[in-house]
Order: structure tokens, then C-alpha cells, then sequence
């Protein structure tokens, strides 16, 4: 049951490098006026109009940003409690059909 879950979570992992290397690439390329300005002055102000100004660019990169925080507290969830009952019923079901 576990060797499912490993399996599911390298396929979850897997996506999110690929979305980082496709639309995180984009976005932060995109970005590189604003980063380029941050460097010279850094304001809180200056990052919220270059996110701002460039919205497909801040989509991008908090899809990105907020898939890989998911997975990292769903990780670390699972590495403190363990699995819960509806994964472990999950994970069953899926187990009973592949068997």
C-alpha cells in the first residue's frame, strides 16, 4: 500500500518539476524587469505593481509556488501522522482494482 503512495507522490513531484520548468520559466523570465528593479531598490511596494502589471506572469509563478507548498505540507503531514483513514481507504480501493 505504501509502494502505491510513493508511486503517486513521485507522479505529483514529477508534474510539479515539469510545471516549474515550463510555466515557472516563463514567469520568472517574464519577471526580469521587475527583478532587475528589485536589485537596485527592493520595495514592497515595487513587487506588488511588477506582479501587478504582469497578472499571467503572478498566475504562473502561484500556481507553481502554491502546488509545491501543497505537496511540501502534504509530505510533511504524512511524515508526523501518518496516513489517514480516507487515504488508507483510498489507497485500498486502488489496490483491490489493480489486484
Amino acid at each position: 500500500m505504501l509502494a502505491l503512495r510513493r508511486r503517486w507522490m513521485r507522479r505529483w513531484w514529477l508534474t510539479v518539476l515539469v510545471l516549474w520548468a515550463s510555466v515557472g520559466v516563463v514567469s520568472v523570465w517574464s519577471l526580469r524587469r521587475t527583478w532587475e528593479q528589485l536589485a537596485d531598490y527592493f520595495t514592497w511596494a515595487a513587487l506588488r505593481y511588477g506582479l501587478a502589471f504582469n497578472r499571467l506572469a503572478a498566475i504562473g509563478l502561484g500556481l507553481c509556488l502554491g502546488l509545491t507548498v501543497a505537496l511540501l505540507v502534504k509530505e510533511t503531514r504524512f511524515v508526523l501522522f501518518g496516513l489517514t483513514t480516507t487515504e488508507r481507504k483510498t489507497l485500498r480501493e486502488e489496490l483491490q482494482k489493480r489486484r
